[in-house]
């Protein structure tokens, strides 16, 4: 038989990897093949190159143990651990692991005990109330499954952003390897629209000459080539959106102009090849690609009010933070460190408070303690850099902040988050946040709507109710730039403006390497408009701490 392709071995890998799972054992084994499955999907080069020349350890997520699996399952169409696999649940089955919250030993039972072979039986199950009446499963499994069915149906085959970002580095690099021939080889598709989940991986490469053979693949990693006087409409069509494309042809067309995949074309004639080119012949100045989803970013170019965006060089410091006080991996002082190294000028230290005991919250004392750390250490940092003493304080389910008045009073920002009781109604939530923010304390609202993307959907809220709240009473809104939440929403971003609020994008950074997320909130925040003056931490230090001296005296006169 011929020898499998990329995408149908990973194909195949994931399918080991998911039947690997529900076998039990390791854990991370089950892991490491769903990676190197993501990672084959995206693979820039032929696979038969990389087994031919014995180079498949350059993939990454790919070891010589997984290597060895993919080199049979290329060659032979399958494994003989695959196929010892498959005899012993159906198919149908693995939908069941898309479901967040869902782990294996569960979907096991409820293939064993209920005969639940299917996302289709799973979710007529949940609503016939079958699955609450089983033993060792219950009720509330199944209301998660009813809330994450949803999570599991519109999330399929889509990557985080920084997975995605990793892959598409790879792919990236491996063409410039393979087709030094190729130049301006450049990332497209939602990638480069800062989607915060992606499915469409997409480059655009330059050529002497348009690469007649080269069509996008219905899945994985999708490669245009075209020559240069053609490359930015590729580069337009291959990062979309369909809405925004559709918009400009309509442009286009109302303009007495045609806008095709090659190109602006007036009769017979390429009127603009290039990205801006075609833009400007259009009468629009350049839309930056986060912006083209078709939601008004064009009428907004037409009237001359498209938002100078935030970039990554506005941000002067890093808010949100946590360290080893609290469930952080490093001290507060090799934290600041790192900040620095990065060259912001401030570091916010927020770790958990008293209530997250399940995070190490801190006490009272260790309070204490750790301003006079901060003390020493901004005394050895000198003027260029500070750290600033703050907290984010759990919202109990009243809406009150878990520290007495006295304590809140002694910070310098207070991130009031909440980390629990996600099932109060919409009403009782929405109010819950509302006497939160009333709090003169409060400075930031951290993860307004606590979502963790394809885990679990957000808490009910009026979003709306809340950011005018946070507008009145001067509360910043985070975009936190975990790439697990990326919360507050981009598409909320326009309302918090129009409303009046600033924003702090924040990485909720518990190591070194997670104080690089602040990237995928910028993306974030430039995705919903943010441009940089309505954002916190794009203040210089002078400024944001002249900032919170000010809030601190509004305190003393309110009190």
């Amino acid at each position: 038989m011929p020898s499998l392709d990329a995408r149908s071995v990973a194909s195949l890998l994931r399918e080991y990897a998911q039947r690997t799972a529900l076998r039990g054992g390791n854990p991370y084994r089950a892991k490491a093949y769903s990676r190197a499955a993501d990672s084959l999907a995206a693979l820039a080069v032929p696979l038969d190159v990389l087994v031919a020349e014995d180079r498949l350890t350059e993939i990454p997520g790919v070891g010589d143990a997984i290597a060895d699996i993919i080199t049979k399952v290329h060659k032979t169409g399958s494994h003989p651990s695959l196929e010892k696999l498959r005899k012993e649940i159906p198919a149908g089955v693995l939908e069941l692991l898309a479901v967040p919250g869902l782990r294996p030993e569960k979907v096991l039972r409820l293939y064993k005990d209920l005969g639940i072979g299917s996302l289709s039986e799973l979710e007529a199950a949940a609503k016939d109330d079958r699955i609450k009446k089983a033993k060792g499963l219950g009720a509330a499994l199944q209301t998660k499954i009813l809330q994450n069915l949803a999570i599991a149906k519109s999330g399929e085959g889509r990557l985080h952003l920084h997975r995605a970002a990793a892959l598409l580095a790879h792919a990236k690099e491996s063409i410039r390897k393979s087709r030094p021939e190729l130049k301006h080889v450049t990332i497209a598709g939602d990638f480069r629209r800062g989607c915060e989940l992606v499915g469409d991986l997409a480059i655009v490469a330059e050529a002497a000459k348009p690469d007649k053979t080269s069509t996008p693949s219905a899945d994985g990693l999708q490669i245009r080539v075209s020559d240069r006087k053609h490359f930015g409409a590729a580069l337009l069509f291959a990062t979309g959106s369909a809405g925004h494309i559709e918009q400009l042809q309509a442009l286009a067309a109302e303009k007495g102009m045609r806008l095709v995949a090659d190109g602006l074309h007036k009769g017979r004639t390429l009127t603009a090849g290039a990205e801006a080119e075609i833009y400007r012949a259009l009468g629009l100045p350049f839309i930056d690609p986060e912006l083209r989803e078709g939601r008004g970013e064009i009428e907004a170019a037409l009237g001359g009010k498209l938002p100078k965006l935030v970039t990554d060089q506005d941000l002067r410091g890093i808010l949100h933070c946590h360290t080893d006080a609290s469930d952080g991996t490093e001290t507060l002082e090799t934290m600041a460190k790192a900040t620095r190294q990065r060259g912001f000028e401030y570091f916010g230290v927020a770790d958990h408070s008293k209530s997250a005991h399940y995070a190490g919250g801190l006490s009272v004392e260790e309070i204490a303690q750790q301003h006079r750390e901060a003390d020493r250490l901004n005394k050895r940092f000198g003027k260029d850099f500070r750290i600033l003493k703050g907290i984010e304080s759990d919202i109990l389910a009243d809406g009150s902040l878990d520290y007495a008045e006295d304590v809140l009073e002694r910070f310098d920002f207070v991130v009031a988050s909440i980390h629990g009781r996600f099932k109060l109604d919409r009403k009782a939530q929405t109010q819950r946040l509302l006497r939160a923010i009333s709090d003169p304390h409060t400075t930031i609202i951290g993860h307004m709507t606590g979502r963790q993307l394809q885990r679990r959907p957000g808490y009910e809220i009026d979003v709306e109710k809340v950011l005018r709240a946070c507008a009145k009473h001067d509360v910043v809104v985070e975009i936190n730039a975990h790439p697990w939440r990326l919360d507050l929403d981009w598409r909320w971003h326009q309302a918090a403006l129009d409303f009046g609020c600033m924003l702090s994008i924040n990485p909720d950074a518990h190591s070194i390497p997670e104080l690089d997320h602040m990237h995928w909130g910028v993306l974030m925040a430039r995705k919903g408009g943010v441009p940089a003056h309505r954002v916190l931490n794009a203040m210089k230090l002078p400024e944001i701490t002249r900032y919170f001296r000010q809030k601190r005296r509004s305190l003393a006169r309110a009190a």
